[in-house]
C-alpha cells in the first residue's frame, strides 16, 4: 500500500507526528524495537505506550521485524524505530547482513496491504563517533535510512515537532 518513513534528531517529534497519521485508524499495530534494559528506559516505553489509543496492539520485537510483519493485517503498522531496531542487529549479524535484511523489510514494508509508518534517528548530523563501534553504528544507520527512504513513497523530516516534507510520490 504505503511506507511512510519519518526521520529526525531524538525528540524531534518522530513518534507524536506518527501517532498523528494513524490516529483515525481503527487497526493498528505498534511495533516496539526498543529493549527495556534499566528502568528509565522501562519507564520511557510505559509513558510511550500511554500516548497510545487503548485499541491498538503493540508488540515488542525487537529483532524479527519481516517475520512479524508477514503475519499482521491491520490498517496500519508503525515501526518505532529502526534506529533501536539497527543497534539490536549490531551484535548478531554483519553490515552486510543488516543491509540486506533491511532491504528486505524496506521493500516488504512498501508492497504489503498495510500503511507502514517507520521511524528512525537522523545521527549522521553530529560529530564523528570516538569509537570505532560508534562509527560502524552510524554508518550502518545511515545506510538502513537511505533505504527506508528510497522505498517510501513518503518522506518526512522532523525539526522541533514540525514536519517537513522531503518526498511525496502521491503527488
Amino acid at each position: 500500500m504505503s511506507l511512510t518513513f519519518i526521520l529526525g534528531g531524538a525528540r524531534s517529534g518522530k513518534s507524536s507526528f506518527a501517532l498523528e497519521l494513524a490516529k483515525d485508524k481503527e487497526t493498528v499495530v505498534f511495533i516496539a524495537t526498543a529493549l527495556p534494559l534499566d528502568e528509565e528506559m522501562k519507564e520511557r516505553i510505559e509513558r510511550h505506550k500511554r500516548e497510545r489509543p487503548s485499541h491498538w496492539k503493540t508488540i515488542e520485537e525487537p529483532v524479527g521485524l519481516l517475520s512479524l510483519m508477514e503475519g499482521l493485517d491491520v490498517e496500519v503498522i508503525i515501526l518505532d524505530c529502526l534506529t533501536m531496531w539497527v543497534s539490536n542487529l549490531l551484535e548478531r549479524y554483519t553490515d552486510e547482513e543488516i543491509i540486506e535484511i533491511a532491504e528486505g523489510v524496506a521493500r516488504y514494508a512498501r508492497d504489503i496491504n498495510s500503511e507502514v509508518i517507520a521511524l528512525s534517528n537522523e545521527v549522521g548530523l553530529g560529530i564523528v563517533p570516538e569509537y570505532p563501534i560508534g562509527r560502524r553504528y552510524r554508518d550502518l544507520l545511515g545506510r538502513v535510512n537511505q533505504i527506508f527512504a528510497k522505498y517510501a513513497s513518503k518522506v518526512f523530516f522532523m525539526i522541533a515537532g514540525i514536519p517537513l516534507e522531503v518526498k511525496n510520490e502521491s503527488k
